[in-house]
């Protein structure tokens, strides 16, 4: 690093900046704003730092989010301060509760100016509260604190992020004026002799070395026990992380012979690469013959569940016992069912386990989950399939079964996962999958989508409902700096359709104005105001040209398929009738 600055203001933003890029983390969201220019500045001069300018924080934050759940590397948030600040606040909540990593710099005003009205200050310490893993209040830069102190702020943060469990960290930055740099200076005293040294190297200040959970002897011996004398057993598989955890938990799958319930989430529930996968356990376990199933032992990796069904199923059966095996203390059991609970790598408990496990399970129980799981394809494929009427189940199977296997694949809150996790081809290719489920909101879709398609250099699908579709709009302006585009299915609706399936839906007079939201617009000018190509398919055979069109031009394109509530509610029923007759007849 080079040992000139402005000023102290401005050495101190380029301490912070440099010291993020030594540790790996260049990726930089930042939105327009006065007293966040130096740390702005320091990005914009160093050639190592990727950047994202964005008008609005919310968006911004979301966008961090979803390029930190491609990378799993946090990218770092500068805002102004103010009600900047707190529009940062629904992604903090997500990433805190998805464990998500994030860096956020706050700019702040000096001490002098706080509780004093001065213009655009808020209180800005612990404005996240408990969702971040840890907040510091930076002082304004002073010549009597060392250097050094900058660096292993800075370095204690990016651990406190990116450690288990990872999530958002909070550094409020303090700057009294000037705020803009000014001809640089030779260093005056301002770096002690060991900022000296670290300006001559190209390594972090401080380093930090963790060792992943590990779990030991007595404990791996006794967990494969009681696998090995199961006779019926679920791996039911939640969120996983990455590439690693996914083959894992592949080959755990394998070595058990347990069914293998997958959640969307999980990356395992598109292109199963294992015949013990049983992508339509959503359906299967709606049906009699979910009563057969007598204790089963419960073995749980990864993150939370998306079927409500299979909660409900494992909150009202008999189990044997439920293990869940996560890298985080939290306890993740809604229907408080959950017997043994170890925190470890998962990567490293399934290799481990492999070697100490027999194939114990029942044969004929596998076989009837692999059968029902036939039967219930067939019917999807008759129902649903390419020559059929077009409906948003349709378009749910219709994109997992034509994405293209070099894209990723984003899901909004509400119906959008849902429909996927219940209808999506298992003869589709298997591609990374994303959605904000840590507080299932509706919030910054779009920007997660972007997000997510940056961090991983490939374009995205992103299938969501009208109501996500409009609260985050404005995310649509950055999708034109993006090297990587976004198909953007949406449903319309014309409001909440999620809201046909609850029993408000019977009270007529007040679930039209106050729950479904009825908002009367379609998509063609918003594709028009920013630039993008648009489609309105009507039927499955057009939706498919146009989805296929969209994905080989390379653009950011929407495609609007316009749906009937309560006509979807029908068509969900109908499908759900037709697959429990089918089964009947097993």
């Amino acid at each position: 690093m080079e040992r000139k600055a402005s000023n102290l203001n401005s050495l101190w933003a380029n301490l912070i900046i440099e010291e993020l890029l030594r540790n790996q983390i260049n990726y930089f969201c930042l939105s327009p704003g006065s007293r966040s220019t130096l740390l702005a500045s320091a990005v914009a001069v160093n050639k190592r730092a990727h950047s994202l300018m964005h008008l609005d924080e919310r968006g911004t934050a979301y966008y961090a989010l979803g390029y930190a759940r491609a990378t799993g590397r946090p990218a770092v948030l500068i805002s102004t301060s103010g009600t900047a600040v707190a529009n940062y606040m629904p992604a903090v909540v997500e990433a805190s509760m998805d464990m998500v990593p994030m860096i956020l710099l706050t700019a702040d005003r000096p001490p002098e100016l706080r509780q004093s009205f001065a213009n655009q200050t808020v209180d800005q310490v612990k404005i996240f509260g408990d969702y971040v893993r840890w907040q510091f209040d930076l002082p304004c830069p002073d010549e009597n604190i060392p250097s050094e102190f900058v660096l292993t702020t800075i370095d204690q943060a990016i651990y406190r992020s990116i450690r288990t469990p990872a999530g958002p960290v909070h550094l409020n930055c303090m700057f009294r004026e000037p705020l803009v740099p000014e001809d640089p200076i030779e260093d005056r005293g301002m770096y002690s002799s060991h900022v000296r040294s670290w300006c001559k190297s190209e390594q972090p200040y401080t380093r930090y070395e963790s060792a992943p959970g590990f779990i030991d002897a007595d404990q791996l011996t006794e967990l494969a026990s009681a696998l090995n004398d199961t006779r019926s057993g679920l791996l039911i598989v939640g969120g996983l992380k990455n590439e690693v955890e996914r083959q894992s938990v592949l080959c755990l799958s394998e070595k058990l012979g347990w069914p293998a319930l997958p959640d969307i989430s999980s990356g395992l529930r598109l292109g199963p690469k294992c015949e013990n996968i049983i992508p339509y356990y959503e359906h299967i376990l709606s049906h009699g013959l979910a009563i057969s199933i007598k204790g089963p032992m419960v073995l749980h990796v990864g993150g939370r569940l998306t079927s409500k069904r299979l909660l409900k199923f494992l909150e009202s059966s008999p189990l044997e016992g439920y293990i869940m095996v996560a890298d985080h203390p939290f306890r993740h059991d809604p229907i408080h069912r959950v017997t043994t609970r170890i925190e470890v790598d998962i990567a490293h408990l399934c290799e481990s386990l492999l070697p100490l496990l027999s194939h114990g399970q029942d044969h004929e129980f596998l076989e009837g989950f692999k059968t029902a799981t036939r039967v219930v394809d067939e019917v999807l494929e008759d129902l649903i399939g390419s020559d059929t009427p077009f409906s948003e189940p349709a378009c749910a199977r219709l994109i997992s079964k034509y994405i293209s296997g070099d894209t990723g694949l984003f899901l909004a809150s509400s119906m959008p996962i849902r429909d996927m996790d219940m209808f999506a081809d298992v003869k589709g290719p298997a591609v990374p999958v994303a959605c904000n489920r840590g507080a299932s909101g509706i919030d910054g879709t779009i920007a997660s989508a972007a997000g997510f398609a940056t961090g991983l250099r490939r374009p995205v699908t992103l299938l969501i409902g009208d109501l996500a579709f409009l609260h985050d709009l404005n995310s649509l302006a950055m999708l034109k700096s993006l090297s990587h585009p976004l198909v953007i299915v949406v449903i319309n609706n014309n409001g909440g359709g999620i809201f046909s399936f609850l029993p408000i839906a019977e009270h007529k007079a007040i679930f039209e104005p106050y729950f479904s939201t009825p908002h009367n617009l379609t998509f063609e000018n918003a594709a028009r105001m920013f630039g993008f190509d648009y489609h309105a398919p009507e039927t499955t055979d057009s939706f498919v040209l146009c989805y296929q069109s969209a994905q080989s031009k390379g653009r950011s394109t929407i495609i609007e398929v316009k749906s009937d509530r309560s006509e979807n509610y029908k068509i969900h029923q109908a499908i759900h009738q037709r697959i429990v007759a089918a089964l009947d007849s097993l």
